[in-house]
């Protein structure tokens, strides 16, 4: 979801044929949602919402949605090996399947971009409860990932039917992140330029940043990236493919283990990264390590900045800046046990472009990383 009011783009949402408000979940597919469930609320400070399961009628999976301010996620596990989402987790390790939009119009949002070219996921479904009614429809994107269309704008429950709240006194405290500020696909060879083409054609996505090989490459590896925007900027989605280099580059890496094109990461925003990272490095998040070279040099390219720059450099968190300010990002290790996917912590103070200033420095720490795994 979006920081931003609907008010704020009239203009953009009258002329969109697609009109986005925000990311309204994300579900990952994992082998044990129970446990990952535990593991986001206490080691990223997520609280419980609600639950879906044999209890309420649902007998091939389980679901657990956790949330933390505008931030929510649902982890769903099968119940049996039969099961599309167990042969998803077998393929690809726990990861993304469900980049869930926030609309209006689910049956409009359906009918726009299947007629556009998109791939049908899921038609237009209306789920009713004692709480009012979801709409929900879906196409493909990139790899087994799909986007669903949810409008909710007359329910009242505490989060779709067929799910009841779920209650515990297991309550964590608050990390401070706060919504999704994008998320990052990883494309085949060859394959950038095919999926911008579907998100302009099929969505009507802009292109509004584009980096080669030479913007994102080490000595060893490169990768070229494009960052798709919706109408009203409320979603951005960047797509990486892999560049020739020396040596495998991490979107190699990833399209290895996962088997597939997928999700590589998910950028979360907060208004304190210090406070943030602080907190989750002490609940064991590990992040990427940061030399203390980068920061010697960082304040002459980047300029002023209201942060002092030592719990920076402690933390490892990485400073740009565009025309319209600077930001602070970091990026955590894998998630998982493949080295899929990954988390990025980022606080914008203006900045709108994605860190272009820090992707040396950045993939330095990917590739040493990779090295230690066998895998550059």
């Amino acid at each position: 979801m979006s920081t931003t009011t609907l008010s704020d783009n009239k203009t953009a949402i009258a002329t969109d044929f697609l009109p986005l408000y925000g990311t309204d979940y994300i579900e990952f597919y994992v082998g044990n949602a129970k446990q990952a469930a535990h593991f986001y609320k206490t080691a990223f400070g997520f609280e419980s919402l609600a639950y879906a399961g044999p209890e309420t009628g649902i007998m091939d999976k389980v679901s657990y949605v956790i949330s933390q301010n505008k931030l929510t996620f649902v982890l769903t596990t099968p119940l049996r090996s039969d099961n599309l989402i167990a042969d998803h987790i077998y393929k690809h390790g726990d990861g993304v399947k469900v980049i869930a939009l926030k609309v209006d119009d689910a049956k409009s949002a359906f009918d726009e971009t299947t007629k556009r070219g998109g791939k049908e996921y899921m038609k237009p479904v209306v789920l009713k409860d004692n709480s009012g009614e979801v709409v929900l429809s879906g196409i493909h994107t990139y790899g087994d990932t799909v986007h669903i269309f949810v409008e909710r704008k007359n329910y009242k429950g505490v989060f779709m039917p067929g799910f009841r709240e779920w209650k515990s006194n297991y309550k964590p405290e608050s990390t401070g992140l706060l919504y999704v500020d994008h998320c990052v696909g990883n494309v085949g060879w060859n394959q950038m330029n095919p999926w911008v083409k579907f998100y302009e054609e099929v969505m009507g996505f802009k292109n509004i940043l584009s980096f080669d090989d030479k913007d994102i490459s080490t000595e060893y590896s490169a990768l070229m990236s494009k960052v798709m925007s919706n109408g009203n900027g409320y979603v951005k989605f960047p797509i990486n493919e892999p560049a020739e280099g020396k040596k495998k580059s991490q979107v190699e890496e990833y399209l290895d283990f996962y088997n597939g094109e997928g999700v590589q990461h998910v950028a979360i925003a907060t208004n304190d990264i210090v406070a943030t990272v602080t907190e989750l490095q002490k609940r064991g998040i590990e992040f990427l390590n940061i030399p203390a070279s980068y920061y010697e040099t960082v304040l002459d390219r980047v300029g002023k900045i209201d942060e002092d720059l030592a719990p920076l450099q402690k933390l490892g968190v990485l400073i740009d800046r565009d025309d319209e300010g600077y930001l602070l990002q970091i990026f955590s290790k894998p998630l998982e046990d493949r080295p899929t996917l990954f988390f990025e912590i980022i606080q914008r103070k203006g900045a709108q472009s994605f860190g272009k200033g820090n992707f040396k420095a950045l993939f330095e720490a990917l590739e040493r990383e990779q090295d230690a795994r066998g895998n550059l």
